[in-house]
């Protein structure tokens, strides 16, 4: 089932989305594609980490002096 909402995923079919990834490997070539997937995965988890340290930030109450 996940596979369907990734494909239907704003009308994209698989044959768009086998293009894509075509494009982008011309783009970028086969050596630069995993720097970017972990330039693109260490940025996600940062954002992640940043946004937990908010909510916990605005639940936490600070101490009265």
């Amino acid at each position: 089932m996940n596979g369907n909402i990734l494909l239907g995923f704003m009308g994209l079919g698989g044959s768009e989305v086998f293009l894509i990834l075509v494009v982008v490997l011309l783009m970028f070539g086969g050596k630069k594609i995993p720097e970017l997937a972990k330039g693109l995965g260490k940025g996600i988890r940062d954002f992640k980490d940043a946004y937990k340290g908010g909510e916990e930030g605005i639940t936490k109450e600070e101490p009265k002096k």
